[in-house]
């Protein structure tokens, strides 16, 4: 063992060593676009007899993600890796052999990135994060090689075979052409593979024969995502704000974009193009929209959960008498889910107390609540239910007026909305008053000693959102 960190330390590269781990990999390694690599790696951990029958992970992850994130390559058969480094990204390796090396197929201008390798065995649960693996991938420059085998002879059939160092088996193929004087009534297509079959004459001695690599760019949609959204799976706005989404995709030939809105692509189809616009974003928007890329090799798919924040808004309140005890309903709707409450006069009413209770729920983005109160009314009472949540508060208020049989009241509610009706509910409140005081006097006159009849009990209710006046009356009328 002491022997083997020895040849760590001249190897090179980055070593750690912390309570009995090291790992030695190359810092940076380069591969150009369509080639392939191996990284050789070795790693060192705490070794215990107990947990020699204990299972062996190991795990290379994109520098920066969390160990509950997919792994670029894993040798743990029920862990998944990330789709696109799936069947490229290998472990070469015996892990057991203290073996961590990588294999990288058909590098992409995606696989640019650091790279963290983590090892868990036992209680053996350890990421490697002072040391990581940097690869660089550049353009593809390196020279194609010609092998002959065998001399060419006029008249006689040859094979000429044309390779490039780097290339290995499951990488993205390569492009090869061949050109030359001597291929001029050949047919394109038999010029267009890394094996060139040919007859050679006389008139061919001295041309130039010519092998031709380029990066074979045709792929299915890939690197999908939502620009200026990142790797979000979900997107908040407020309400009335505008919202651009724009999809993009690598891939060749260009693919055909589409937006679907619902929970899969078999759902309501949108747009035939890369962007959805919004000038005024409305609650109808909510939902799920989903972008898909399909060219003729294949498609691929991105999806956003879009949410839309909204405050508060109440609706109407409904209050009615049962005996002495008042009962009122509250809801209201928002999202973020509003809170609602209860106020008797300046005091919060909190689940139970002596003579009052209240009871509340939500359901998505509704909150009802509801509140029983035991009073006999001595005086004016004010109640009060308020809706909140981080984007504003609206509440409704219900002024009760003392009467002379509260216990035996009905109610009933009539409403008048709109941010210009202050005069017309004074109007109403005026003739209101008018012939309830002509009432009570033709009473009077009919019963002067007053001994059957009792006064009407009122109230009021008093609408209070942040941007619009509303007004509403109760009438608590004797039975």
């Amino acid at each position: 063992m002491l022997l083997w960190l020895l040849l760590l330390l001249l190897w090179g590269g980055s070593l750690q060593e912390d309570r009995g781990y090291a790992l030695q990999v190359q810092k940076d390694v380069t591969v150009q676009e369509g080639l392939c690599v191996t990284v050789p790696c070795k790693f060192i951990y705490p070794r215990e007899p107990y947990y020699d029958r204990a299972s062996l992970y190991i795990f290379w992850f994109e520098h920066g993600d969390s160990i509950y994130d997919p792994p670029v390559a894993t040798n743990h058969p029920t862990r998944a890796v990330k789709t696109w480094t799936k069947g490229r990204f290998q472990l070469i390796g015996d892990p057991r052999a203290n073996d961590c090396s990588l294999s990288i197929r058909g590098a992409r201008r995606s696989d640019a990135g650091a790279y963290t390798f983590r090892v868990e065995r036992g209680h053996v649960k350890y990421t490697y994060a002072d040391s990581w693996l940097t690869v660089l991938v550049t353009d593809l420059t390196e020279k194609p090689h010609i092998h002959i085998l065998q001399p060419l002879e006029s008249g006689h059939p040859a094979n000429l075979t044309c390779s490039v160092s780097g290339s290995c088996e499951g990488a993205r193929p390569l492009a090869f052409s061949w050109v030359g004087e001597a291929l001029n009534e050949m047919d394109p297509t038999t010029r267009q593979s890394p094996v060139l079959t040919f007859t050679p004459r006389p008139q061919d001695h001295g041309t130039n024969l010519t092998c031709r690599v380029k990066q074979n760019d045709r792929h299915t949609p890939a690197n999908l995502n939502l620009k200026a959204m990142g790797n979000s799976s979900s997107h908040s706005i407020l309400e009335g704000q505008s919202l651009h989404l724009q999809c993009v995709a690598l891939s060749n030939p260009p693919a055909e974009l589409s937006w679907f809105q619902g929970p899969s692509v078999r759902n309501v189809s949108i747009s035939n193009s890369s962007d959805l616009r919004w000038p005024r974003v409305s609650l109808e928007d909510a939902g799920r929209f989903t972008c898909r890329a399909k060219n003729a090799l294949g498609s691929g798919s991105v999806s956003l959960n879009l949410f839309v924040l909204y405050p508060p808004r109440l609706t109407e309140p409904l209050c009615f008498w049962e005996a002495e005890v008042l009962h009122c309903t509250c809801s209201a709707q928002a999202w973020p889910v509003p809170s609602l409450h209860w106020w008797i006069g300046d005091r919060r009413v909190e689940g139970n107390s002596s003579n009052a209770s209240v009871t509340s729920g939500s359901t998505k983005s509704c909150t009802n609540s509801s509140l029983r109160l035991q009073v006999v009314l001595t005086s004016v009472l004010r109640l009060c239910c308020e809706a909140r949540n981080d984007f504003g508060n609206q509440s409704v208020t219900v002024l009760l007026l003392p009467g002379k049989s509260a216990s035996r009241a009905e109610v009933a509610l009539g409403a008048l909305g709109g941010a210009g009706t202050m005069a017309l509910i004074c109007l109403c409140v005026c003739l209101t008053f008018f012939c309830l005081m002509k009432t009570h006097r033709k009473q009077a006159n009919r019963n002067p000693e007053g001994t059957d009849d009792e006064d009407p009990v009122m109230g009021t209710v008093t609408w209070s959102p942040k941007s619009v006046s509303f007004g509403a009356n109760i009438f608590l009328l004797d039975t």
